[in-house]
């Protein structure tokens, strides 16, 4: 039975020469001794160039708007830490007695600093096209399901310009509720036509987000309409 760290290796699709290069990439700062961070700071750099050479690439007539927002859908915390979860990374992670009590292996800001990490940890190992390809590997399905340049929109927007693009009143928005305490608080908004007053309604932990849903479901609505 592999170790985790072996069956790390072959999900990343790369065997380290130097595996003490690898240790410090999974190797968190609540750890005494070298950390990951420095790994981080380079891998960070690598991905973002190597993703935006995709990108660049795969959308030549792509405005610098449009490639920036592209690049941002993949390269965020919330896509890094769903790689880390994909590489099965939580088990390698060194983490300190805290962090690891704590869930730490399971939080997203860990996953994604470490992802990063083994990025440049390629990159000093094998250098520069083995880092590409194993970022590529990771991002392939991504990379071949990119969102439009509609679809990068958000709903706000999106409803707003499909409404003025028929002639009718922006809508309004209006908090409903609040409820939980200061610091774990939902909202729940409604979304109004202000010319036939047909409201949708969204929830989330913040205003805009909960205002967002509600426009979600409100463009899905004069969008199912526009298609009967």
């Amino acid at each position: 039975m592999s170790s985790p760290k072996e069956a790390l290796q072959t999900q990343l699709g790369y065997r380290f020469s130097n595996p003490d290069l690898l240790d410090e990439a999974l190797t968190h700062r609540s750890v005494s001794g070298p950390d990951n961070e420095r790994l981080e700071f380079l891998g960070d750099g690598i991905l973002n160039f190597v993703i935006a050479d995709e990108l660049f690439h795969r959308r030549p007539d792509a405005t610098e708007g449009v490639l920036s927002r592209l690049r941002a859908t993949l390269v965020n915390g919330r896509t890094l830490a769903e790689l880390g979860r994909q590489l099965d990374l939580g088990p390698s992670l060194r983490l300190g007695g805290g962090e690891m009590k704590s869930g730490g292996q399971r939080r997203n800001s860990i996953l994604a600093d470490a992802v990063e990490a083994l990025f440049g940890a390629v990159y000093l190992d094998g250098g520069f096209q083995a880092s590409r390809q194993a970022i590529l590997s990771l991002y392939a399905e991504r990379l071949n399901t990119l969102p439009t340049e509609r679809e990068l929109k958000d709903p706000k927007t999106r409803l707003q310009e499909h409404l003025q693009a028929v002639r009718r009143p922006l809508p309004r928005y209006e908090v409903l509720d609040v409820t939980g305490k200061s610091h774990d608080q939902l909202f729940r908004v409604a979304c109004t036509l202000q010319d036939d007053q047909v409201s949708a309604e969204g929830e989330a932990g913040s205003r805009r987000k909960a205002e967002q849903q509600a426009a979600q479901v409100m463009l899905r609505r004069l969008e199912g309409k526009d298609e009967q």
